[in-house]
């Protein structure tokens, strides 16, 4: 049996009536995009001016603000492709598990960047700040979207893992606007205590930055083996001095003013007894 074929009139008319109905929803898919990219610009620069009000890293400002341009983007393109017929769901679906395949074997990567993201946007600490995290103190060198770089003391260059750093205590010494300092030391046990504290109190008194509140005090605290120990406490203003420097100077002139008034720091020593 031979099959009949449609006259090419009316392939042609049957295309003509299929464009003309579907004309009217690309013509509203079009204008539902166009409305769509000017709003995606417009949330971008509410985003951009949202973080730079509490930043200044121009890194996540940037990504963040394209990040939600793009998807103001897509969004918009999806719905103006199920206008004009387009079925999504097998492609959604389709994009979905292989979104998930990538999770997995990302998720190490994706967490870091994440945290970087929160970082960044939280600032719980500044590049050149003194912080002590994840066991590690020292000076941030960088923040970036995978790893925070800290220089400790003794000039090692420390990476930890943004993942580790978002879900652990961080101490922030730089943003303490004030910080207490401790020195202990002992003296000998026919010291009068009174006139120890008074001579320690006057000694501290010219440590560069320390404040009159809250004010200093000297705490005895134990009987030792050869020595009467005592702690010396007092706050300092962080901006004037730091921790170590303050500690140096303290140390330094508790030791004058002991040797003042002769109040003696004696060294270990034992009483042997010897029994015929």
């Amino acid at each position: 049996m031979v099959e009949e074929t449609q006259p090419l009139s009316t392939i042609l008319e049957q295309l003509i009536v299929d464009f003309l109905t579907l004309l009217p929803r690309v013509i509203a898919a079009l204008v539902v995009f166009a409305v769509g990219l000017y709003l995606a610009s417009i949330i971008r620069r509410l985003v951009r001016r949202s973080l730079e009000r509490r930043t200044k890293n121009a890194q996540p400002i940037t990504l963040l603000s394209q990040v939600a341009y793009w998807l103001v983007v897509i969004l918009v393109a999806a719905i103006s492709l199920q206008m004009v017929g387009f079925n999504l769901t097998a492609f959604l679906a389709g994009l979905g598990i292989a979104g998930i395949t990538i999770g997995f074997a990302l998720q190490d990567v994706s967490k870091n960047f994440i945290a970087g993201l929160l970082m960044m946007i939280q600032q719980p600490f500044e590049i050149g700040e003194t912080i002590e995290v994840g066991g590690y103190t020292g000076e941030v060198k960088a923040i970036d979207l995978r790893a925070t770089q800290i220089r400790t003391a003794d000039g090692r260059l420390v990476l930890i893992p943004n993942g580790d750093v978002i879900i652990t205590p961080i101490t922030n010494f730089s943003q303490a606007e004030s910080r207490r300092v401790e020195i202990s030391t002992g003296v000998a046990y026919d010291s009068n205590p009174e006139t120890v504290r008074q001579t320690a109190l006057e000694a501290i008194s010219e440590v560069p930055g320390i404040q009159s509140e809250p004010a200093p005090k000297v705490l005895f605290q134990n009987f030792g083996s050869s020595t009467f120990d005592l702690t010396i406490y007092f706050w300092i203003t962080t901006s004037q001095t730091g921790v170590a420097a303050a500690k140096d100077a303290g140390l330094k002139a508790i030791k004058h003013a002991f040797e003042q008034a002769q109040i003696d720091m004696p060294y270990p020593t034992q009483t042997v007894y010897l029994v015929q």
